[in-house]
């Protein structure tokens, strides 16, 4: 292990495509087309988390399986390049190809249709060396991978998470074996209440704050709630509201943003409020990873928000929090994943 230079934040999972529609009026049905007037594409899954903690300025490496096809060849780059994110620790397989998810936006809530195969090899072996990092984040959902430990015990925080529990047995003590050590537990409402058999996201809190140091369950635009033992404080922010086009991904962000306020130190409110202040404006936009806010989305909404008084005396922090040099604009998703050769202007007519 290399403990010279560690970085900011490890992630471990499938990156997929994420094809988008938005606008649609009803969900498709037998027998009928729906049209929509928005559709967006952009690197999925593990990314999400991985690309809105780069774009806070956080050093992040990723591990995760590319396929061999043109749209792993797209996520590979958007990712690398683009996000300026390290794979090293990431491969492409040549006869494997990407796993796909068709997003569909509509009645303020989506709904999703998945293709992928299995990854060519085990996350254990396409991981390799453990590398060091200052905060992880582990999905808990099935099982707890192997580096866990191993980040656990070289002082890494991680910052676990959890799916919904498709056997509905929502069984606490295994779960609350597989978070020994975590730092951090950032389930949604609907699951920290499934897994505590209490009825609000507050009482759920309350339970999980026995199980690690800092416990957070995130309700949408009810805000979140939270409970962090190192400090003593106990905090529920609400919801930012914006307009919102598609929510791929808000939760991710959420944490991203949770973490960059964890690593530099920030109160527990603060930490909250901008966590929550990053996902909301990541719902503005088409998908997760490339809806994420940058530095220069933060700064531009707060130029317009403190002239409100409740955001003026809630974000105050950002004035000192903000980068001082100017930031550069991040890309968004767009309809297709890149054009073959640039589009080109046709020629004036000569008058």
């Amino acid at each position: 292990m290399d403990t010279a230079e560690p970085r900011d934040v490890f992630v471990a999972g499938r990156v997929f495509l994420d094809i988008i529609f938005t606008g649609m009026l009803a969900a498709p049905s037998g027998g009928h087309e729906v049209w929509t007037d928005g559709m967006g594409s952009s690197p999925g899954g593990v990314a999400n988390l991985a690309v809105a903690c780069s774009r806070l300025g956080l050093s992040t490496t990723l591990s995760a399986a590319f396929g061999g096809d043109a749209y792993g060849e797209y996520c590979w780059k958007e990712l690398s390049e683009s996000e300026n994110i390290d794979l090293s620790h990431s491969r492409r397989f040549p006869d494997w190809h990407s796993p796909v998810t068709v997003s569909l936006a509509f009645d303020d809530d989506r709904a999703m249709v998945t293709h992928e195969h299995p990854p060519p090899i085990p996350s254990e072996e396409l991981l390799g060396e453990v590398p060091f990092t200052r905060a992880a984040f582990a999905d808990m959902g099935v099982e707890r991978a192997s580096w866990v430990d191993t980040m656990v015990a070289n002082g890494t925080k991680i910052f676990a998470d959890v799916g919904w529990d498709s056997t509905e047995r929502w069984d606490c003590a295994e779960l609350r074996e597989r978070l020994a050590g975590c730092h951090a537990f950032v389930p949604n409402s609907a699951e920290a209440m499934a897994y505590t058999r209490t009825t609000s996201p507050g009482a759920a809190v309350e339970e999980l704050r026995e199980w690690v140091p800092l416990a957070v369950v995130t309700a949408g635009s009810g805000g979140a709630f939270a409970a962090d033992a190192a400090t003593g404080e106990t905090a529920w922010v609400p919801g930012v509201p914006v307009e919102a086009l598609d929510p791929t991904g808000a939760g991710d962000v959420f944490l991203a943003g949770l973490m960059a306020g964890e690593l530099a130190g920030w109160s527990l409110l603060h930490r909250l409020r901008f966590a929550n202040l990053c996902a909301a404006l990541s719902v503005r936009g088409f998908g997760g990873a490339l809806a994420s806010p940058g530095w220069i989305d933060i700064a531009q909404w707060w130029a317009l928000a403190r002239s409100e008084r409740r955001f003026a005396r809630d974000y105050e922090f950002l004035d000192d929090v903000l980068p001082a040099k100017d930031q550069r604009p991040v890309s968004r998703a767009v309809a297709t994943i890149g054009f073959a050769t640039p589009l080109l202007t046709p020629p004036k007519e000569k008058s």
